[in-house]
C-alpha cells in the first residue's frame, strides 16, 4: 500500500500527489471494472510504484506517473478495459528487473503477461533516448497477431512521452516528435483515433518547428473572442430550427489543430487569415440507432435551408462508412459575411466512435473493447504474410495501410470494395487474388478498357482482364498503393530473380570449368566490388538475366590475377546497380556536434538541395552514401523520414557564431497583383535598398496576377527574414515565402 512507504523514501507530499493521480484513474474507469478488477489494479498500482520509487522522469518528477497516465489514457481516451489497465501500470516493470512474466502471469493472467511481454520487447520503442528503428517496428508489428492492445498501448504510451517532452533535451524533442509524426499519428489515424491524431501532430510540430507552432497557436488565442461570436450567430437559428422539430441534440464548435491549419497554409499558400475553415460546427444527435440516417440528413435539409451549400465539399460516410468504423455527414456552407464553414453531423453513437476509434466501434457491435479489433488485423496480416521483407521496406508498405482518403469502387457484381485513394486497376486486381493480379493485363471500369495503372474512382465498376503470358514487372511497383498489392509483386520479383541467379550461377561455373580459370573467394570480392553489388546472389543475376557477359567476367579474373593493384585503377566499362547501404565507417559516431564552418576541411559536407539551410536555421547532419554528410534543416520535408528511418547516420550539428562571410542561396515564390515595373521594383528592393545579390528573377503574369520565382544570396536567416519583410510591403505582392527547393 502506499501509505505504507516509508516517509525518507517518499516525502508526504508525493506520496499524497501519487495516490490522488492513482484515485484519478479508478475514477475514470469506475463503469469498466468490477471489485476483482479492482484488487488486481491496485495489486499492479503497488507493484509499480515499488519497481520505479527511486527512478524520476526528466522533468525531476516521480517515474510512476508515467505509468499511471498511460493507464488513464489507455482507458479514458482509448476505451480499453481491466486488462489494459493492469498492463500499462506495469509495462515497464520487468525492465526494471523488480518483476517477471512468470510472476505477472500467476497474479494477473496470460492475456496480461502477453501484453506486458509484447511491450517489454519492444522497450527500445518505448526508450525516447533511442530512435526509432524499422526492424523493431516491423517486430511490433509481428505482435498483432497475438494482441492488438498491444499497439494500442504502444500509441498511449508515445502519446504521454510526447505530452511531457518539454523537459527532454533538444535532440530527444526532435527525434521523438519525427518518429511521433512519421509513424505513430499516421497510426493513430488509421484506427480511428483522431483526437489522438491531432494531438500528437501539433506537438510533433511544437518541436519540429516551434517558430510556426507559436504563431499559429497565438493567432488561434488572439481570434478567439471572434470566432466564438461567429459560431454563436452561425448557429442561432439552427438551434431554434432543431429545438422546434424536437431533436435532442448538442452543438459544438471545434477549433482545427494547429497542425491541420499549417497544413492548409502550406497546401493554399495562404495566411492565416485566408484560412477559411479554421473550425468546423459539429452537430451531435442523440436518436436511436434506426433513425440514425434518416435524422441525419433531416439536419443536413435543415442545415442547408438556412445556408447555401457547397456540393463539391459534400462528404457522405455515413452511408459507407470509413474503414476505420468512422461515420459522419460533412458539408461546408457558406455562412454570414460570406464564410465558408465545415458542419459535421452524426449521432452520439458516431461520435464516441469518431472519438475513441475502432475500440468504441467493437464495443457498439456488442463486443468487448478488449476483445479484438479484428476487422483492422486482418488487413494488417497480408502485410505481415511475407516471411523475411526488408524492414525499412516493411515500415513504408505498412504506412500505405494508414491512409485516411478512401475510394470505392464495386465489381461487377455490385460488391463494394474500399482501396485507399489513389489505387489503381492493379491493386484492385491483387485484392481479389494473387494469381489474377500476377496476369492483370488491363481491366474495363464503366465498361471501357483502361490499362492495369489506370487510377480509380468513387463508383467505379471494375471488371479485370487477365493473359496467361502476363507476369509482374519492377514497374508495377510504382503503379499501386495498396501494401497487399506491393508485397505480392516483390514476392513475385524476388522468385523470379532467384531463378535467374541460380541460372547464372550454373552458367558461370560451366564456363570457368570448361576455360579451366579458378574463382577464389577474394577474385570474387573485387568483382563485386567492381561490377558495385552487394552479394554473390545480385552478381550472379546480373548474369542470368544476361545483363553481364561471362567473357567479360573471364578478361577481369585473368586482370585480377596479373596485376597487384586495386579494382579501381582498372578501366573497364561494366554495368553496375548502385543502391543505397548503411554505411560502415564513413564517419565516426562521437556525442561531439558538427560545427558547421568554413575551416572544416577536412570533413566532406554540402548543404541538402531539398530545403536550402541558411545559417540560424536549426539544422542535423545526415550521412550519405556517396556525398559525405548533407546538412539538412529540421524543418526539411525530408525531416520525419530521415530521422526515424536512418538514426544511425544522423548527425548533430550546429552553426559557427560567425557568419559574416557566410552566403546561402535561397529561393523564394511571390503571388501579386501584375503591374508595369514590377521586376524593376523587386530588383531594386533587393539590390539597392537591403544590398543583397541577386541571381535569378522569373515572374509569369496570368489573368492580371503574377507568380514568380527569386533567387537571392543572404548571409543569415535574419537577413533572409528581413528580405520577405519587405517583400511584403510592397503594394502589389500579396504572398511571398520561402521555397524548400
Amino acid at each position: 500500500m502506499i501509505d505504507k512507504i516509508d516517509s525518507s523514501v517518499l516525502p508526504e507530499r508525493t506520496k499524497r500527489d501519487i495516490l490522488n493521480k492513482y484515485k484519478g484513474l479508478l475514477r475514470v474507469c469506475r463503469k469498466c471494472i468490477s471489485s476483482e478488477d479492482n484488487k488486481k489494479i491496485r495489486k499492479a498500482f503497488n507493484i509499480a510504484l515499488n519497481a520505479h520509487l527511486s527512478k524520476k522522469r526528466d522533468s525531476g518528477e516521480p517515474y510512476i506517473y508515467h505509468p499511471l497516465a498511460v493507464a488513464r489514457i489507455a482507458v479514458e481516451e482509448i476505451g480499453l478495459g481491466s486488462t489494459s489497465i493492469i498492463a500499462a501500470l506495469l509495462h515497464e516493470t520487468i525492465t526494471e528487473g523488480r518483476n517477471s512474466f512468470t510472476n505477472i502471469e500467476k497474479n494477473f493472467g496470460k492475456p496480461v503477461r502477453n501484453i506486458v511481454e509484447g511491450l517489454t520487447k519492444m522497450s527500445g520503442l518505448s526508450d525516447m533516448n533511442t530512435s526509432l528503428q524499422a526492424e523493431n517496428f516491423r517486430k511490433l508489428l509481428l505482435t498483432l497477431s497475438t494482441d492488438a492492445r498491444i499497439i494500442l498501448l504502444k500509441i498511449a504510451d508515445r502519446l504521454e512521452n510526447m505530452r511531457n517532452l518539454e523537459h527532454s533535451s533538444l535532440e530527444r524533442q526532435i527525434k521523438a516528435a519525427s518518429e511521433t509524426f512519421y509513424l505513430y499519428a499516421p497510426l493513430a489515424n488509421r484506427l480511428g483515433f483522431y483526437t489522438l491524431k491531432s494531438e500528437m501532430e501539433d506537438l510533433s510540430l511544437k518541436y519540429t518547428n516551434p517558430e510556426v507552432y507559436g504563431d499559429i497557436s497565438n493567432k488561434l488565442k488572439n481570434t478567439t473572442t471572434v470566432r466564438n461570436r461567429f459560431i454563436r450567430e452561425f448557429t442561432e437559428p439552427i438551434k431554434k430550427e432543431l429545438s422546434s422539430q424536437g431533436f435532442n441534440f448538442e452543438i459544438k464548435g471545434r477549433t482545427k489543430s494547429v497542425y491541420s491549419i499549417w497544413n492548409k497554409m502550406k497546401k493554399q499558400q495562404a495566411k492565416f487569415s485566408e484560412v477559411f475553415d479554421i473550425f468546423a460546427i459539429r452537430i451531435i444527435l442523440d436518436t436511436e440507432l434506426k433513425n440514425e440516417k434518416t435524422d441525419c440528413w433531416r439536419v443536413y435539409s435543415i442545415v442547408t435551408d438556412f445556408y447555401q451549400p457547397n456540393t463539391n465539399r459534400m462528404r457522405d460516410w455515413i452511408s459507407v462508412p470509413k474503414s476505420n468504423g468512422y461515420e459522419s455527414l460533412h458539408t461546408t456552407v457558406v455562412g454570414p459575411g460570406g464564410k465558408f464553414v465545415e458542419v459535421q453531423i452524426r449521432t452520439t453513437r458516431m461520435n464516441e466512435i469518431a472519438e475513441k476509434g475502432l475500440a468504441a466501434h467493437w464495443k457498439y457491435k456488442g463486443e468487448s473493447a478488449d476483445g479484438g479489433l479484428g476487422e483492422w488485423l486482418l488487413h494488417i496480416r497480408e502485410v505481415l504474410e511475407n516471411p523475411e521483407p526488408n524492414a525499412l521496406e516493411f515500415v513504408d508498405d505498412f504506412k500505405l495501410n494508414l491512409y485516411s482518403e478512401e475510394v470505392f469502387v464495386f465489381t461487377p457484381r455490385g460488391d463494394l470494395k474500399r482501396f485507399p485513394a489513389g489505387a489503381t486497376v492493379l491493386d484492385f486486381a491483387f485484392d481479389i487474388h494473387t494469381d489474377i493480379g500476377s496476369r492483370c493485363a488491363g481491366a474495363k471500369v464503366n465498361g471501357k478498357n483502361v490499362p492495369i495503372k489506370k487510377v480509380l474512382q468513387n463508383g467505379d465498376q471494375v471488371s479485370i482482364l487477365t493473359s496467361k503470358n502476363q507476369t509482374p514487372k519492377i514497374d508495377w511497383l510504382n503503379w499501386v498503393g495498396t501494401a497487399k498489392a506491393r508485397t505480392k509483386i516483390k514476392q513475385s520479383l524476388k522468385e523470379a530473380k532467384q531463378v535467374d541467379s541460380d541460372n547464372g550461377k550454373e552458367l558461370l561455373s560451366r564456363r570457368l570449368k570448361n576455360w579451366k580459370i579458378d574463382f577464389p573467394d577474394k577474385i570474387k570480392t573485387r568483382l563485386l566490388k567492381h561490377y558495385k553489388v552487394k552479394t554473390s546472389f545480385d552478381f550472379f543475376y546480373l548474369i542470368g538475366s544476361g545483363r553481364i557477359d561471362p567473357a567479360d567476367v573471364k578478361e577481369l579474373i585473368i586482370k585480377f590475377e596479373n596485376k597487384e593493384k586495386e579494382v579501381s585503377d582498372i578501366s573497364i566499362d561494366a554495368p553496375g546497380i548502385s543502391g543505397e547501404s548503411r554505411p560502415g565507417k564513413t564517419l565516426e559516431r562521437s556525442p561531439d556536434i558538427l560545427i558547421i564552418d568554413e575551416s572544416l576541411n577536412n570533413i566532406d559536407y554540402k548543404f541538402a538541395p531539398c530545403c536550402n539551410p541558411v545559417f540560424g536555421d536549426s539544422v542535423f547532419g545526415f550521412v550519405s552514401v556517396n556525398d559525405g554528410i548533407k546538412i539538412h534543416r529540421i524543418s526539411c520535408p525530408n525531416a520525419s523520414s530521415m530521422l526515424s528511418r536512418y538514426d544511425y547516420r544522423i548527425v548533430k550539428a550546429r552553426w559557427t557564431s560567425n557568419s559574416d562571410s557566410s552566403s546561402f542561396p535561397v529561393m523564394i515564390k511571390l503571388i501579386g497583383i501584375d503591374e508595369v515595373g514590377i521586376v524593376t521594383k523587386i530588383s531594386d528592393l533587393i539590390s539597392k535598398e537591403l544590398k543583397m545579390t541577386l541571381r535569378s528573377i522569373s515572374i509569369e503574369p496570368m489573368d492580371g496576377m503574377f507568380e514568380g520565382v527569386i533567387k537571392v544570396i543572404v548571409r543569415n536567416k535574419s537577413q533572409l527574414d528581413l528580405l520577405l519583410h519587405k517583400l511584403l510591403r510592397v503594394k502589389v505582392i500579396q504572398k511571398a515565402f520561402r521555397l524548400d527547393s
